[in-house]
């Protein structure tokens, strides 16, 4: 019987080699797509190639590029620029939308049924403003409005928009995973030396985070799962990455948010994932 195969772009960068490592560990025949290779001790098959180009991406999704011709049961799109102030905003632009809509062109084309794309929690806005604002209502869930002033995040609103787009044209399931700050193993350590004395680190981000290691399993379900239509789903912990509780959070730097819809006693997150708890059947294993 052969392997269930799948495509993750972006399988170099930080998400993006756990994620392969998860679908690796779990049976999975795995082509990575990017413009470099990822770390030497993963089992998969790595194209480099060019997603801004749809010839290139294309081709990388097709039947003949790696020598196996049975098709992809899903993608899963990471390739991106990973946040603003790295490059000038109109690459961010233009890498950011063009790679998701040339991807999700290539699923159309070639019958690939499931895809799931980063989006991101910066697209509330809240990040990268230049001038913090506090959220409407809280916990934040996938109904709370989107409000960048951000080249970055809007390119996360607008690659949802791409995605309900081909969803209604092809009828490729595709999920948009607004996806907390990812922190890998390795990352605890540092985060906690700083939590109870600077808490302010980490307030535009609103102390949420998911680990490495639970986005790769958020991402196996999504291309897993059927008849899951087009959605947008926050992929976060249920913890914040503060050693504080979460009301003393809220009341020292969020004072205006008068609609709480959640006991935030302990140290609950302030970022709502139940729609991927209810959709994907998704469960954290690895906590702050």
């Amino acid at each position: 019987m052969s392997k269930k195969r799948v495509l993750i772009t972006g399988g170099a960068g930080k998400a993006g080699h756990w994620i392969l490592q998860h679908f690796i560990d779990q049976g999975y025949s795995v082509t990575n797509v990017d413009t470099r290779p990822p770390a030497a001790e993963l089992d998969c098959h790595h194209l480099t190639a060019d997603l801004t180009d749809l010839g290139q991406t294309i081709d990388a999704l097709g039947p003949h590029a790696t020598g196996n011709r049975t098709p992809y049961d899903g993608v899963v799109h990471m390739a991106a620029i990973p946040r603003p102030q790295m490059h000038a905003n109109q690459e961010v632009w233009r890498v950011n939308t063009m790679t998701t809509y040339n991807v999700l062109e290539a699923c159309g084309l070639l019958g690939i049924p499931k895809a799931v794309i980063a989006s991101s929690e910066s697209s509330y806005g809240i990040c990268f403003a230049d001038e913090f604002f506090e959220p409407d209502y809280l916990p934040v869930d996938e109904a709370h409005p989107q409000r960048p002033a951000d080249t970055y995040g809007l390119t996360k609103v607008v690659n949802e928009e791409t995605a309900a787009m081909f969803h209604r044209r092809d009828g490729t399931q595709i999920l948009s995973y607004r996806i907390g700050n990812v922190v890998c193993p390795d990352d605890y350590e540092a985060i906690k030396a700083r939590s109870a004395e600077h808490p302010e680190d980490r307030l535009r981000i609103l102390w949420s985070y998911i680990d490495s290691r639970d986005l790769g399993n958020a991402c196996r379900l999504g291309i897993e799962g059927d008849n899951l239509g087009c959605e947008p789903v926050i992929i976060a912990a249920d913890d914040s990455s503060s050693v504080l509780s979460s009301q003393e959070l809220i009341t020292r730097f969020l004072p205006n948010v008068t609609d709480v819809r959640a006991d935030y006693s302990e140290r609950r997150s302030l970022i709502s994932n139940q729609r991927a708890k209810d959709l994907l059947g998704w469960k954290q294993e690895h906590f702050f």
